[in-house]
């Protein structure tokens, strides 16, 4: 199966630069361990709380103008919906997105607010309902990570890992459907090849760690993976996620959920980042795993910030009472 390259990433990063933010990298003293430091890439701050901005407007971009007059549909657990709308509406675009019917609220009032028409579906149901409006209505369908434009637009967070931080050790990437921690790989790999690339689930969704094992697919039951409060990382990777996984990760780790959950009160509180449990999985492996990272810089992407307000409440009151 063939990869993406990194001069397909590469401009995917024309593509969408003036409209994904590029992020930073910043330090984290207070996370610094012995012969490691902690840089967080905070993709909470692109301009639909998500890193999905990236492949979404790359997708859309590179679509002939008669696909795009007849519209797209996408299917998501939530941020892929808000990305999509929101490169639908400023390109003018119809869009209808298909969101689990188990995503948070948050999630779906947003994806409305940006214009798109919205379908709710259960999980496992989500991609087929897609499919079959899409059919119907002559629309182009834009999956959240089995694509290589997508994936190529993932990849751009890649690219400025490398270019800001050279002599990078070790990057931490959260997995769900692997669009992200492929396209990243791709780039990291290209630009710093002595750089590990780790992919991160929680135990409660950790199919891809099953299939890195195995060497093959391992399908885990829908109503296994959305046990997780990461709702963003309940998919599961695709054949052609899977061979960029395979290809290009060092390893895949896995945090629990009361580390998910510490580790969203812990960038709050000491590095001043909202991020959703999705987001906190990739800083929770360094916090609680990094006796298997190599020494030296490691970069950890923060996904996302689009978390249920009562629950980012609660998070923090648990840790101001602990």
């Amino acid at each position: 199966m063939r990869l993406v390259s990194v001069d397909e990433v590469r401009a995917a990063a024309e593509r969408i630069r003036g409209v994904a933010v590029r992020t930073p990298l910043l330090a984290c003293p207070w996370a610094e361990r012995p012969e490691r430091t902690l840089w967080l890439k905070p993709e909470n701050l692109q301009p639909i709380g998500a890193f999905k901005v990236r492949g979404a407007w790359n997708a859309l971009a590179v679509l002939p103008e008669s696909e795009r007059a007849a519209g797209v549909v996408a299917f998501s657990s939530g941020n892929h919906a808000q990305a999509v709308a929101y490169a639908a509406r400023a390109g003018g675009v119809p869009a209808v997105i298909v969101i689990d019917d188990t995503a948070p609220a948050l999630k779906i009032a947003a994806t409305k607010e940006l214009g798109a028409e919205v379908v709710l579906a259960p999980p496992a149901e989500r991609a087929a309902v897609a499919r079959a409006l899409a059919a119907e209505r002559g629309a182009t369908l834009i999956p959240p990570y089995d694509h290589p434009n997508v994936i190529a637009g993932q990849g751009t967070a890649g690219l400025e890992i490398a270019e800001d931080r050279p002599d990078v050790a070790s990057v931490l990437v959260p997995i769900s459907g692997g669009g992200l921690a492929s396209g990243i790989a791709v780039a990291v790999k290209a630009l710093c090849p002595k750089a590990a690339v780790f992919g991160v689930e929680p135990e409660l969704a950790a199919d891809t760690r099953d299939s890195f094992k195995a060497g093959e697919l391992v399908r885990w039951p829908s109503e296994d993976r959305v046990r997780t409060s990461a709702d963003g990382l309940r998919a599961e990777p695709s054949e052609l996620t899977f061979a960029h996984l395979t290809a290009l990760l060092d390893d895949v780790l896995t945090v629990s959920e009361a580390e998910i959950r510490s580790t969203v009160g812990e960038l709050a509180a000491r590095s001043r980042i909202v991020a959703e449990p999705s987001g906190a999985v990739a800083p929770a492996a360094y916090l609680h795993r990094t006796d298997v990272l190599p020494p030296g810089p490691c970069v950890a992407v923060v996904s996302g910030g689009n978390i249920d307000p009562a629950l980012f409440v609660d998070i923090l009151r648990e840790r101001t009472h602990s």
